[in-house]
């Protein structure tokens, strides 16, 4: 992630020129030593006329030791100002609403007439296989699963854990709900979930490849009762209306989508099933938001150790001059 530099605390660098100051303003810092008076101090007093007075040794300091401790100064004041690299604001998934998928598990579904991978295979096991992907894409989403067939059942309550609701899926298969496809009584289900919930934006994905049995419920009462509680239901009609053995009544799932705002899609194969999948993303697309901490990396360790280090270096290397010099002082007055 691209971060920027910043300063934290840009006034600290007003105090750059404080040791300017203090030296220009305070009386230079004086010395004390100890002297020797000679037997003839007296007379060579009288014979200049001068009066004797205190005095102190003012030490000066060389450029190498004033370019050290001006460049200490400055990195102390960059360690002091706290740079950093501030990343931009990180997006985290907003959990905006509950999804529903609601599955037609009657034994139709068990039909060897889907083409996965150019070969036939069951229906159910089609659609288990691109719901799957779906379900992994829908982070920030809390979903969950109805399987529906001569009676609806709930797999998996709402749920932000999506490994738990694949997991789920896996584990059903047809006829686990019945022979007969009820509509009625699936949507119904997904009502009584919604109900439970405090989320206001409420999805459901309905997929079926039948027509509706149950003469309880009927699918437009229970889309009308979806429409008042504000959900949206996708419905997805699988298999081909055009061949024997698909009983698909594409007319009542487009009333239900058009009732309750939703749209209707009709899928003949995986292929057009997985494009299916993606125009419900886009039309129910994952939400994002910003995070209120911003990622920040704090430099003002790297100033801190060079001025530590260069006053250090100065140190032993001002040291080793001594040292050097008092040997030779000694060997000189050996000779």
């Amino acid at each position: 992630m691209p971060s920027n530099f910043e300063i934290a605390y840009l006034w600290v660098l007003w105090l750059l020129p404080l040791p300017l100051l203090i030296y220009w303003l305070l009386p230079p810092l004086r010395m004390k030593s100890a002297s020797i008076t000679l037997p003839t101090y007296e007379k060579a007093l009288s014979y200049t006329g001068q009066k004797p007075r205190k005095s102190a040794l003012v030490k000066r300091k060389n450029f190498f030791q004033w370019l050290v401790l001006g460049l200490s100064w400055v990195l102390l004041l960059a360690a002091l100002s706290s740079p950093q690299l501030v990343g931009k604001p990180e997006m985290k998934v907003k959990t905006s609403r509950n999804f529903l998928i609601a599955a037609d598990i009657s034994f139709s579904m068990a039909q060897n007439d889907w083409l996965t991978d150019g070969q036939k295979a069951r229906r159910w096991d089609g659609v288990k296989g691109v719901m799957h992907d779906f379900i992994q894409k829908r982070k920030g989403d809390r979903m969950g699963l109805i399987f529906f067939g001569s009676n609806a059942y709930i797999q998996a309550p709402f749920t932000p854990d999506l490994v738990t609701v694949t997991q789920m899926l896996d584990e059903a298969d047809v006829g686990m709900a019945g022979q007969m496809t009820h509509l009625g009584k699936a949507i119904t289900k997904g009502v009584g979930m919604f109900d439970k919930d405090t989320i206001k934006t409420k999805v459901m994905l309905l997929l079926t490849d039948g027509i509706d049995s149950g003469d309880d419920v009927l699918p437009l009462d229970a889309a009308d009762l979806a429409q008042k509680d504000s959900i949206i239901i996708y419905t997805i009609g699988i298999g081909d209306p055009g061949k024997e053995g698909t009983d698909l009544d594409e007319k009542t799932l487009q009333e239900i989508a058009e009732l309750t705002g939703g749209q209707y899609f009709l899928a003949k194969d995986e292929d057009r099933l997985a494009e299916i999948y993606d125009e419900v993303d886009k039309l129910e697309p994952i939400e994002y938001e910003e995070m209120e901490n911003r990622p920040v990396t704090l430099l003002y360790h790297y100033p801190l150790g060079a001025a530590l280090g260069l006053l250090i270096l100065s140190a032993l290397l001002g040291a080793s001059i001594q040292l050097i010099k008092g040997l030779t002082r000694k060997e000189e007055s050996y000779v």
